[in-house]
């Protein structure tokens, strides 16, 4: 059976001719070098180009990032290598390397070497901490050198390929290959090293139109073998050749599992990277990235703590319960897991389950099955299966092909057969057996097989409550809250009445839908945890969200252990982390929207009181303010709630504690709006707002409090409130003094000239001493900036 191993493309950019490409490690980055000579660096992500450099008017045919320099070296036709900061974009170094053209530069992956290879039939060994001094010249190949590589397992040793029809190893240091390969009818084009495993393996590629392995020829190429890899992550060998199509082997059975053609003519290079599902290849039109599988690593854990993970064909396990608690692990902090060797997989894992009580594990890859005992890891059982899932009573189901589904007993004993009038593209256990298509969902019984319900929605993952009443499914975009009425579908069944084509029409009830896309959930009692497209941990109760934590990678739920009341996760690079999840907390929320608030006062004291304002928030979301505002202990938000629900004397006392300006006046304006107006007047002069008193005493006509705000915005410096406040009271000569005390005469002699006549030759008298005494300032400036040589 073939791997079933999703492909999708991630990046279409068209150019003149590729010759080769790379992966930055850490930036979303690949790098092309093309025939016209340039080498250009594109973002996957924003599918945009970042950086372009004009290396020479000849071909570039190898180019390649150094991260730890943040460099780019280059090798190109005219016979150089030219290194360049990408940062910066200035030419780090330019030197004549070889006599004939450059076809190949690897980089060393931890010392400061580059080997070139050239058409003059040469490799050599460059340090860049020499001043890229070279320090060893490999002779040997009697035919231009096509391609260098380091071996990833031992970096002391590399491999060459040649049109010489030969592929040498080599050791740094040793001037003679350790050995020669000779397999080949024609030139070898690509050599590259085997990364999983143990075994010593490389793979090639030739004008004769194969690529061959140390065990294996791969024969189906119409054209010459220009490019190869071993994926790094995948048990597949890559081909890419000048008939223009890449070729996907599997790299233990050597089987032909894809050919990809994108019409790009032809294929001169693969770029792929270790912990990465992409893959780059150049063309003669462009250049492509595609994603193979799944980056979700194939991990399990049981309701106990123990994880059962896959690398490649090896199997792993580790124990939460092994962490000490007295060791404090904080929220989002890796754990410090003793990594246990459980053995090995007779096939590629590509999913893997325990069943309901965690004694058994199914995996599923390479079209088969296998269930191996949980401890002891022994095989229990086998069969043909795209995919297999559990029931919540230990039974499971194997989907052999879009048109049979097998149904097997406890036992490991086949007990039904399925055969779907539509095409079944993917199956989901749990409490009923689920069979999707592209645009509906099915749900049986495990019993009988009948059909219980049909919802018509494109199903990417379906969870169910351990209760069994509640079940979520997600879509690309959103997800569904449906709750199962089992009892009514018991009582139709077995009243002999009739289920159509859609099944039972009230089996489900839609409770809630959200707009958001699941990667990965799961159920604690009525709360849905999941994490959505933008990698938030989120939980949903009663169809209220609430973000727990924002992940800074992205990482999949295992699953929730109540006795430490944690959620955990695990990262591609299974690294397991815990995030606090209070179960007390989730059933105060569920019980509060069930209705039973009695129950749920009684579920309270049990949640820690840095909880409380989340819980105060929930409510306040329910429109339940009032319990909110008992609840909340931050001072900010029960100043809010109470001033939300007209509690003055509330928020009188939470701004007494506060002794916040900003508290007061909001309170004044809430106690003057409902007509409280000595408590404004206590608030406003706690916040000092004489705008706000001015209007409280000149609407009441409060001569008393006039005056008393008048002494206390002279005395502030307020003086257009007092100004007001004197005007009001008729005190005009007070007015004009405050004028002249505050330097505004010139408003002082329109106020003598309007209100007080008698005042003006006195006011004008000021007036024209303050203009004197201005203008010889002005003059006093004015010459003094003459002698300074400053006058303009």
């Amino acid at each position: 059976m073939p791997l079933q191993l999703e492909i999708k493309r991630k990046l279409a950019q068209r150019s003149e001719r590729v010759k080769s490409v790379d992966l930055h490690p850490t930036e979303p980055w690949i790098m092309s070098s093309l025939y016209s000579g340039s080498v250009c660096i594109w973002n996957y992500q924003t599918q945009t180009m970042v950086k372009s450099f004009e290396v020479s008017e000849l071909p570039v045919r190898s180019a390649k990032f150094i991260a730890q320099k943040q460099w780019v070296v280059a090798g190109a036709d005219d016979m150089f290598i030219r290194v360049y900061n990408y940062n910066t974009m200035d030419k780090v170094k330019l030197f004549e390397a070889h006599t004939d053209y450059i076809r190949c530069v690897a980089v060393h992956p931890t010392l400061p070497y580059v080997l070139s290879s050239s058409d003059d039939m040469l490799i050599k060994l460059w340090d860049w901490d020499k001043g890229w001094m070279c320090t060893q010249i490999f002779e040997g190949h009697s035919h231009y050198v096509m391609q260098v590589t380091f071996n990833p397992k031992d970096t002391n040793t590399f491999a060459s390929a040649s049109l010489d029809r030969t592929v040498k190893i080599w050791s740094l240091g040793s001037p003679d290959p350790n050995f020669t390969l000779d397999g080949h009818s024609k030139g070898v084009n690509c050599v590259d090293y085997f990364t999983g495993g143990d075994r010593p393996y490389l793979i090639t590629g030739s004008d004769d139109q194969t690529a061959k392995s140390c065990v294996q020829t791969l024969e189906g190429h119409a054209h010459n073998v220009s490019a190869v890899c071993f994926h790094p992550e995948l048990p597949i060998i890559m081909t890419g050749s000048e008939d223009g199509t890449v070729r996907l082997w599997h790299s233990t059975t050597y089987r032909l599992e894809n050919t990809l053609n994108y019409g790009l003519e032809r294929v001169w290079a693969l770029g792929y990277m270790k912990g990465s599902r992409r893959v780059v290849i150049g063309y003669d039109e462009g250049t492509i990235m595609i994603k193979i599988g799944r980056e979700a690593p194939v991990a399990s854990m049981d309701s106990s703590g123990k994880i059962i993970w896959a690398k490649h064909n090896e199997v792993q396990t580790v124990n939460i319960k092994a962490v000490g608690a007295d060791a404090e692990i904080a929220d989002g902090e890796r754990l410090p897991l003793a990594v246990k060797e459980l053995g090995s997989c007779d096939l590629y894992p590509q999913s893997l389950r325990h069943n309901p009580n965690g004694r058994f594990v199914a995996v599923c890859g390479d079209g088969e099955y296998i269930i191996y005992t949980a401890l002891a890891w022994r095989n229990r059982s086998f069969g043909s299966a795209l995919e297999i899932v559990w029931s919540t009573e230990g039974e499971y189901a194997a989907r052999e092909s879009t048109s049979k589904i097998k149904i097997y007993s406890k036992n490991f004993q086949e007990r039904k057969s399925i055969r779907p009038a539509f095409s079944g593209e993917r199956i989901y256990g749990g409490v009923l057996l689920a069979i999707c298509t592209n645009d509906f969902i099915c749900f049986y019984d495990w019993a009988e097989c009948r059909l219980i319900r049909r919802i018509d929605v494109n199903v990417k993952n379906v969870y169910w409550a351990d209760s069994g009443d509640l079940v979520t499914i997600a879509s690309d975009s959103s997800f569904y809250i449906l709750k199962y009425n089992r009892d009514l579908v018991s009582s139709h069944l077995d009243g002999g009445a009739s289920v159509g084509e859609e099944g039972v029409e009230d089996a489900f009830e839609l409770l809630h839908e959200i707009n958001e896309r699941v990667r990965t959930g799961l159920w604690v009692g009525d709360c849905f945890i999941y994490n959505n497209s933008s990698w938030r941990l989120n939980y949903c109760v009663g169809g209220e969200v609430t973000t727990m934590f924002h992940l800074d990678r992205p990482m999949y739920l295992l699953g929730y252990l109540a006795n430490q009341s944690r959620v955990y996760l695990i990262d591609k690079e299974f690294n397991v982390v815990g995030y606090t999840l209070l179960l007390s907390l989730i059933e105060y929320k569920t019980l509060v929207m069930r209705g039973d608030l009695e129950h749920a006062n009684i579920i309270l004291p049990s949640i820690p009181k840095e909880q409380h304002n989340s819980v105060a928030h929930f409510l306040e979301s329910r429109g339940m303010l009032e319990e909110a505002l008992d609840i909340a202990t931050d001072p900010n938000y029960r100043f809010d709630l109470a001033v939300q629900l007209g509690s003055l004397e509330v928020a009188k006392e939470i701004a007494i504690e506060a002794h916040s300006e900003s508290k007061w006046k909001q309170l004044g304006e809430l106690a003057m709006s409902t007509g409280k107006l000595e408590m404004a007047e206590e608030c406003l002069l706690q916040a000092t707002d004489f705008s706000g008193l001015l209007l409280l005493y000149s609407s009441l006509g409060d001569a008393e409090g006039i005056t008393k705000l008048a002494s206390m915005s002279k005395e502030l410096g307020k003086n257009n409130v007092a100004f007001l406040c004197l005007f009001m009271l008729g005190k005009l000569e007070e007015c004009l003094q405050l004028l002249v005390d505050s330097n505004r005469i010139p408003e002082a002699a329109l106020m003598a000239r309007s209100y007080l006549p008698s005042k003006v030759s006195d006011i004008v008298s000021i007036w024209k001493k303050d203009l004197q005494k201005n203008l010889w300032q002005i003059l006093l400036s004015t010459q003094t900036c003459s002698r300074t040589g400053r006058l303009l």
